[in-house]
């Protein structure tokens, strides 16, 4: 047989058990072995090294163990990469330093991987006992390149007329492959709406028109099954309002457009509306069916002693120079007296607690002047006046009063004039003697004194 039969023949035979193990794979596991992989599916980087983990066991003697990996493309036939006999291993010289197995461990390493290297691996296991038993798994392998951050830009950059202009949104990334595009507002998803579409590749928003409701936070997530990036936020310019303008006040009274204000009282009036770019505003007063404007600015004072009338109508106006739009409110300023009914208002409001404290201050400080009076009565006085006078007298007025001690006299005493019915003129206690005749005299002094000038037969008569 010549070389080149020979060789015919042995491609033959190499393409006939290509197939035969090709078609075992669609058996799956034999009866006593079993060959697992963790996932059917494996996503590489390209340029970097991949590992398909394989695992296999049987239950039955074996005197070889052989591994064959195989790889395929879409539509075409499968490729034998190496293979092995218990630890020996017979590469395909073509991928020799491509792959890399460690037998009896099935496991297969690729580095580096390409692009080309995407498909469909295959692994064989085959034992050799007391006959054969064969299983196979097959891996999908994909090669991707990871994402680049992302960049979103917005057109117009100078921004939109709400309900006139329309936004775009586009996102660019300048590294990756497959590509999956999601739009976030404000960290949820942006959903298809009837203001929201997206290109086909979802890389670009379209918000038309564009509304007050479309602003907010905007970021473009994008991945792939090896790595995902998300683009800076973004808030489009979208001008509106203005929208709810109302007037307040820091004092009076308010009800429904009328404020309530105390005469004498300085009002500070505040307009406020929703709007961007934010409002101009002016303030109109109106009186006798004419208007004129008396300030420019989103606060008015009105001092209500300045007020000529008793009622004053005003207008808060609001202008948004960019949408051309504009809104005003009206309302009412009456001046009144109302002071002392507020004054009123705020004693009959006082609280239970204020009550108490008042009354138990009271009680304290008219316990406090008690207990003084009884400390300083009258007749403390009197002690230290008597205490005071010479000891002759002091004597005198023991002797006469029949008591040992002067203190034992200790009380009230009232002080007697006797008028002379003559006429006669008074007599000085200490200038003449006291007589039976001094009835007819007026005299003063204490009452010991008068003890003094009472003989003791008198005195024992009186008693």
């Amino acid at each position: 047989m010549g070389q080149d039969a020979f060789m015919e023949l042995l491609s033959s035979m190499v393409g006939i058990s290509l197939c035969k193990i090709y078609l075992l794979l669609i058996a799956g596991s034999s009866l006593g072995l079993k060959v697992t992989v963790p996932s059917h599916t494996v996503h590489g980087i390209r340029g970097q090294a991949l590992y398909l983990p394989v695992h296999y066991g049987f239950h039955t003697p074996a005197s070889d163990i052989q591994i064959i990996w195989l790889f395929e493309r879409s539509h075409t036939m499968p490729k034998y990469l190496l293979g092995s006999v218990n630890k020996s291993v017979v590469p395909d010289l073509e991928y020799q330093h491509k792959f890399t197995m460690m037998p009896p461990n099935a496991s297969l390493l690729i580095n580096p991987l390409q692009f080309t290297d995407e498909g469909n691996y295959i692994v064989k296991v085959n034992i050799q006992g007391n006959g054969t038993l064969s299983a196979s798994q097959k891996i999908q392998v994909t090669v991707d390149d990871p994402v680049m951050k992302p960049m979103v830009k917005s057109h117009p950059a100078s921004g939109a007329v709400e309900y006139v202009g329309n936004i775009t949104l586009t996102c660019q990334v300048e590294g990756g492959t497959r590509l999956v595009y999601q739009w976030q507002k404000n960290g949820k998803p942006v959903c298809i709406s009837s203001s929201h579409s997206f290109s086909p590749q979802n890389n670009t928003l379209w918000i038309v028109p564009a509304t007050k409701e479309d602003i907010g936070n905007y970021t473009c997530l994008v991945s792939n099954p090896v790595s995902e990036m998300e683009s800076d936020i973004i808030m489009p310019i979208i001008y509106y309002g203005p929208y709810g303008l109302q007037v307040n006040s820091d004092k009076g009274l308010k009800v429904g457009e009328v404020f309530t204000v105390d005469l004498g009282e300085a009002v500070l009036f505040d307009c406020s509306a929703d709007s961007y770019p934010p409002n101009t505003y002016s303030w109109i007063q109106r009186s006798d069916n004419t208007t004129h404007i008396i300030k420019h600015g989103p606060r008015l004072e009105v001092a209500s002693e300045k007020v000529d009338q008793k009622t004053a109508d005003y207008v808060c106006c609001a202008y948004n120079n960019i949408t051309g739009r504009r809104d005003e409110t009206r309302f009412t300023v009456i001046i009144t007296s109302v002071g002392l009914e507020k004054l009123a208002q705020r004693g009959k409001s006082l609280s239970p607690l204020a009550s108490i404290t008042g009354i138990s201050l009271f009680l304290i400080i008219s316990m406090f002047l008690l207990f003084l009076w009884k400390k300083y009565q009258p007749y403390k006085a009197i002690r230290q006046k008597l205490e005071g006078r010479p000891e002759s007298e002091y004597r005198k007025a023991q002797t006469f009063s029949g008591h040992e001690d002067a203190l034992g006299d200790f009380g009230i005493y009232e002080f007697v004039a006797f008028p002379d019915a003559a006429g006669v003129p008074r007599m000085s206690s200490r200038s003449a003697p006291l007589s039976d005749g001094v009835t007819g005299q007026d005299f003063h002094g204490t009452i010991y004194e008068v003890i003094q000038h009472i003989p003791a037969q008198q005195q024992d008569n009186a008693e």
